[in-house]
């Protein structure tokens, strides 16, 4: 591992540590039980009792294991945990992130590889093997997938027919009009309350997540080579990069676009009291909406040049610990890619399974025909792309995250903003 890099690790673990950040250990009251933990970021809170509830099923009917799952906070917020905890000799025994950090943990040397217990589960040959390039890294699985999702733009139907809207955008010009007819003063007090259009302020991974589709869309790519010869492209001449800027700005500029809190993209509020008509989000929102019951639709990301969305989900990576806790926490990964744990989890949150057998489970299809949105997010899963694994993702992303807020807050041009964040990645890869 880089110098550097362990140097900067090993500051932050002791400034955390001294801090006073607490790092959670099971609980070993009772010798005969193999207690773990759980981390994870779930949001919103009510899938959190999805996954609590499944976690009691699974401490049921394991009294030989017991799982305490702990909410650590938003996946960037848990960063400077999961460093300070691997330095510190004190990681989790499972950790639910998005996959994009696996070649960061497998470089610090934090993870036990899953292709020896993997082969010999059945449960492999249950997993949608398009999820399969998101479990590897130099040729070896790093992790099991927990859920799969993607993004698209969730809509208020009533709003769209009060604006005299009729059809769904399928472009990026009609987008941004719908965005200008949606906006409205609805009460006559010359004011503007009701936005066209929702998006994320932050430099975060969810602000990238969520924008990377629009780069897609027209044209632009993220990085070139395979895991183990990736690089980043040029930032500063990648015109996808810098269409998919722009778009967003012009949505600003428009006056059709409420902003987010900072870092606080991921949240529905808004769209639910109806202060704006749509929002970018995915499917792990949809229990959500259907307990509060508002009207609600989904329609795929509207194309530039190409149809595009995130690949999105979080895997389930065990860290190195005991032999004996290590088989605890596989078994409890097992769990979560059986059919039941994938068919209970997508109908309590909207998640889509990752194992085959649950999206054929009687339930999820009658739930699926229920639900339109689900096979938007089924059918747009083609035209995705993933976030590379490699090591130097992280970097690439906060760069990326830096030149989009700047664009958003209108301090730099979209070529302006690339060039900065290129020349920043050059000082650190070059």
């Amino acid at each position: 591992m880089n110098g550097q890099f362990r140097l900067l690790v090993l500051l932050v673990a002791s400034l955390l540590i001294f801090s006073g950040c607490q790092i959670f250990t099971p609980n070993s009251n009772n010798s005969a039980v193999t207690q773990i933990t759980l981390w994870q970021g779930v949001n919103p809170p009510p899938n959190r009792d999805v996954l609590q509830k499944l976690v009691n099923k699974f401490n049921k009917t394991h009294p030989d294991i017991q799982v305490e799952s702990l909410y650590v906070g938003q996946q960037d917020q848990q960063m400077p945990k999961i460093l300070a905890a691997v330095v510190g000799n004190a990681p989790p025994d499972l950790l639910w992130y998005n996959p994009a950090i696996a070649g960061q943990l497998v470089e610090l040397d934090a993870l036990i590889s899953l292709d020896e217990m993997l082969n010999k589960s059945p449960l492999k040959a249950e997993i949608d093997p398009t999820l399969f390039k998101s479990l590897e890294y130099k040729g070896k699985i790093w992790s099991v997938p927990f859920a799969t999702n993607n993004v698209g733009v969730f809509y208020r139907p009533s709003l769209f027919k009060a604006a005299g809207i009729t059809e769904l955008p399928k472009t990026w010009d009609e987008f941004r009009q719908v965005a200008k007819k949606l906006t409205r003063d609805t009460n006559g007090d010359r004011k503007v309350d009701q936005y066209g259009m929702f998006l994320p302020l932050g430099k975060g991974e969810f602000t990238v997540f969520t924008w990377l589709p629009f780069m897609w869309a027209a044209g632009g790519e993220l990085v070139t080579g395979t895991s183990q010869t990736a690089s980043a492209v040029d930032l500063a001449n990648n015109q996808g990069a810098i269409s998919g800027l722009q778009f967003w700005r012009d949505l600003i500029t428009d006056g059709s676009v409420m902003l987010s809190g900072p870092e606080r993209g991921y949240e529905t509020d808004a769209l639910l009291s109806g202060k704006v008509a749509m929002q970018l989000t995915g499917p792990w929102t949809l229990g959500q909406f259907q307990a509060t019951g508002v009207d609600f639709g989904v329609f795929p990301i509207p194309s530039s040049q190409r149809s595009a969305t995130s690949i999105g989900g979080e895997n389930l990576f065990l860290f190195k610990t005991t032999l004996e806790r290590q088989k605890a926490a596989f078994k409890f990964a097992e769990y979560v890619l059986s059919e039941e744990f994938q068919t209970e989890l997508a109908l309590g949150t909207g998640y889509l399974p990752i194992n085959i057998k649950a999206r054929q489970n009687p339930k999820y299809l009658e739930f699926a025909q229920k639900q339109p949105a689900v096979k938007v997010f089924l059918d747009q899963a083609k035209f995705g792309h993933s976030r590379p694994i490699f090591p130097g993702y992280n970097r690439i992303s906060e760069s990326l995250g830096r030149a989009i807020e700047s664009v958003m807050m209108g301090k730099n041009s979209p070529i302006e903003a690339l060039k900065e964040s290129q020349q920043r990645l050059d000082l650190i890869f070059k």
